[in-house]
């Protein structure tokens, strides 16, 4: 069903809400905190990566306070067991005698922060991104499905390799964005040093509750996808391939779970922007995001200093987006 315009005009006013409550938290971040709420508008996990104090985790903290849904945070180790993460069956006194009762752990939540996921061992993460994938836990033969909505964003820190697992390439290919926390300019240190202080959490106001995210969810599913820009996600994604002209010291390209991403998070900021269809520069303010955990270069093109995301601004510059609109479709001006 098309969006109409008090549909997109009720979206824009909670969207924009909830932007300045984050930006209450996170000082000079405003590219990733739209990239935050674009991937929880597309239904995805988020996987931050940066250096330790730059406010990954109360940016999340920050997220579930504004958005009045169910939150819990896990610090990963490595003695962390996978029913740590998803439940334990605990034997308990019933009306029917003693029986094994099932014990939900922190993943049954709205939002589950999982801290430092590289620290886990590979059973226990493996645990996590299975509930990811599937939306539910199976213990003792019984599943037992997770509350709608659901996202996990998880933190992980790129410089400590001492003690940690990284996550397979096919597992990090559960998360629908990876996001580069990078440091801030001298002059929003300042805007931090004068408004925070250690220990003292920032105050954020509830702009939303569960009933308007599961509206905003559903109203970015039915943003329009023009045919032209479906298009254009197909050949960018085909272009990730080993073979193809733009594509060189790339190993293993994009699966077709990357073109879905690319589709939902275009839709997504659409909707963020305030508009009732997908389009080009929506796919490409995204690509990076979606496509630089999903890119496998060889031992060459890592030696020369190549980057995933270089491979994809690379990409971004070569492929045109289709002129000449396919009949029935809206016009390449117009998306």
């Amino acid at each position: 069903m098309p969006l109409t315009e008090s549909d997109l005009q009720s979206a824009s006013t909670s969207l924009n809400k909830l932007r300045t409550a984050l930006r209450s938290v996170l000082f000079g971040q405003e590219t990733l905190i739209d990239l935050v709420i674009t991937g929880l508008l597309a239904r995805g996990h988020l996987l931050l990566e940066g250096l330790p104090g730059l406010g990954k985790t109360e940016l999340v903290k920050g997220l579930s306070k504004a958005l009045g849904l169910e939150a819990k945070r896990v610090q990963f180790t490595p003695d962390l067991l996978p029913g740590d993460i998803t439940g334990n069956p605990m034997l308990q006194e019933t009306e029917h005698g003693r029986r094994f009762v099932f014990q939900p752990g922190p993943v049954f939540a709205n939002l589950v922060l999982a801290d430092e996921i590289n620290r886990a061992s590979p059973k226990t993460q493996s645990a996590l991104l299975e509930a990811m994938q599937e939306r539910r836990v199976t213990v003792m033969g019984e599943s037992h499905m997770l509350p709608e909505p659901f996202f996990v964003i998880a933190t992980q820190n790129p410089i400590e390799l001492e003690g940690t697992y990284p996550l397979p390439e096919a597992q990090l290919d559960r998360f629908l964005f990876k996001l580069d926390v990078r440091s801030t300019d001298a002059a929003t240190l300042e805007q931090i040093v004068l408004h925070r202080e250690i220990g003292v959490e920032p105050h954020v106001e509830q702009v939303m509750d569960h009933a308007g995210m599961t509206k905003l969810l559903q109203a970015s599913r039915e943003v329009f996808m023009p045919q032209p820009v479906a298009n254009f996600i197909a050949r960018l994604v085909q272009a990730t391939h080993p073979g193809e002209p733009h594509a060189s010291g790339v190993k293993f390209g994009a699966s077709p779970r990357a073109a879905l991403a690319l589709a939902a998070g275009a839709k997504a900021r659409a909707l963020l922007d305030g508009r009732p269809n997908a389009s080009y520069e929506d796919v490409r303010a995204i690509a990076q995001a979606v496509l630089r955990h999903r890119l496998i270069l060889d031992y060459g093109a890592k030696i020369e200093g190549m980057t995933p995301d270089l491979v994809v601004a690379r990409l971004l510059e070569h492929i045109p987006a289709q002129d000449k609109p396919l009949p029935g479709t809206l016009s390449a001006a117009k998306v």
